[in-house]
C-alpha cells in the first residue's frame, strides 16, 4: 500500500488559521495536487467540503467535540480589539466547538468562491467575534462579480449590496481577506435571525464595541426595505450593550415580548451598609424595593465547599433590602418562561406593593 506523503506544514499552519480548512488553490501551491489530496480524502485523513473545499479536521462537523478544534486560528477582530471584554480563547469547551462550527462556515464561503469572496451578515458577525449567531449560519458570501462565478453546491451567494463597506480580516497565514464592516454585517443578518437572536448580536456588536450607538443607527438604515426588517425594527432600539451575554440577551427578548422589559440592567444592589450584595442581569422597580434576575446562576451559586450556604446568606440579605430575587439558567430560556414568570411574580407585587 502506497504511503501518504506528510502533509507540508506551512500548509497546515495555513489549515489551522482557517479552522481546518484548505482551499484548491491553497494546497496547489503548497505542491498537494488533485491525486493526491483525492487520496487523502479517500483514506480518511482529510473531508471533502464542496467543490475546491477541504477540510484537514477528518472528524465530521456534527461529530466533533471541542479537542477538534484547531487551536491556533485567525483571532476575531473583536478580541484583538477588545481582549478586556470577551474570552479568547473561549473558556468553555461548548464555546470552543461552537465558535469554531460558526467560524467555519465563514470560511467555507471564503474559500470556496476565490480570492474576491467578501464574507457577508452572520459570516462576518462571527469573524468580527460578534456573539449570539445560532450555530448554523445562512448569509453566505458575496461577490463584486457574483454572476461570473459558479455556484458552490452548499455554499449560499449573496447579491452584493451597493455602497457596502468592507475591513480586513486574516493574518501572516491567510493573507488579507475582507469582511463586511460590522454596521452593514448588522444590516444583512438581523432580519434574518429570530427576534432573541437578533437582540442577542445587536448587544454583542455595542458590547464589544463592534459598533458604536452612530453606527448601530447607520446599520438600521442599512437594513431597512430588507426582507424580515419590518418586524424587527424595535430590535436596534431595545440594543444595550450591558447585556452581559446571548443568554441574558435571550431572556430579556421575552421579558420585552411579555410586555415587561427590565428597568434596569446589571443593577448593583447594595446593603445597608452601602457593601455591594451583587449585580443583577435585569431588575424591575417594585413599590417597596426591587425584583431582580439571574440569568445563569454562575454569579449566585458557588460550588466550592459552604457555597450554598453563601448562597442562602446572600438571597437573605438581599430580602433584607426589598430585594426578590428569580434565577434562570440556559434551560428557562430555551422553554420559553422567563418573561412569563416575570410578569406573574411582578402583577402582584406592583399592585400591592408586597
Amino acid at each position: 500500500m502506497r504511503t501518504l506523503a506528510p502533509v507540508p506544514p506551512l500548509l497546515q499552519d495555513l489549515a489551522d488559521a482557517q479552522e481546518g480548512l484548505l482551499s484548491a488553490q491553497q494546497c496547489e501551491r503548497h505542491g498537494v495536487g488533485a491525486s493526491r489530496r483525492s487520496r487523502l480524502v479517500a483514506a480518511g485523513r482529510w473531508l471533502a467540503v464542496t467543490r475546491g473545499v477541504v477540510d484537514t479536521v477528518a472528524v465530521p462537523p456534527a461529530s466533533r467535540v471541542a479537542a477538534d478544534a484547531p487551536d491556533r486560528v485567525v483571532v476575531p477582530i473583536a478580541a484583538r480589539r477588545a481582549p478586556h471584554l470577551t474570552a479568547w480563547p473561549p473558556e468553555s469547551d461548548g464555546d470552543v466547538l461552537h465558535g469554531h462550527l460558526r467560524r467555519r462556515q465563514a470560511w467555507i464561503g471564503l474559500l470556496a468562491y476565490g480570492p474576491e469572496a467578501i464574507a457577508v451578515g452572520d459570516g462576518a458577525l462571527v469573524l468580527h467575534g460578534v456573539e449570539g449567531m445560532p450555530t448554523r449560519l445562512r448569509s453566505g458570501t458575496a461577490l463584486p462579480t457574483a454572476s461570473r462565478r459558479p455556484r458552490r453546491p452548499g455554499v449560499p451567494q449573496r447579491q452584493f449590496d451597493d455602497g457596502m463597506t468592507t475591513v480586513e480580516f486574516g493574518d501572516r497565514r491567510t493573507g488579507p481577506r475582507r469582511i463586511a464592516s460590522a454596521e452593514w454585517a448588522l444590516a444583512q443578518a438581523v432580519p434574518e435571525l429570530s427576534m432573541a437572536d437578533g437582540l442577542a448580536v445587536l448587544d454583542s456588536a455595542l458590547r464589544l464595541g463592534a459598533v458604536d450607538r452612530r453606527g448601530l443607527a447607520r446599520s438600521h438604515d442599512h437594513a431597512r426595505g430588507r426582507r424580515g426588517v419590518a418586524l424587527r425594527h424595535e430590535l436596534w432600539d431595545h440594543a444595550s450593550p450591558l447585556a452581559a451575554s446571548p443568554l441574558e440577551s435571550r431572556g430579556r427578548w421575552q421579558c420585552i415580548a411579555e410586555g415587561v422589559p427590565p428597568d434596569a440592567l446589571q443593577l448593583a444592589v447594595h446593603d445597608r451598609a452601602g457593601r455591594v450584595l451583587a449585580v443583577a442581569d435585569m431588575a424591575w422597580r417594585l413599590r417597596d424595593g426591587w425584583l431582580v434576575t439571574e440569568m445563569d446562576g454562575r454569579a449566585w451559586h458557588d460550588d466550592r465547599p459552604g457555597g450554598v450556604r453563601r448562597d442562602r446568606d446572600r438571597d437573605n440579605a438581599l430580602a433584607a433590602v426589598g430585594v426578590r430575587l428569580l434565577h434562570f439558567d440556559a434551560g428557562h430560556v430555551a422553554r420559553g418562561v422567563v418573561g412569563t414568570t416575570v410578569r406573574t411574580v411582578l402583577a402582584p407585587a406592583r399592585r400591592t406593593g408586597s
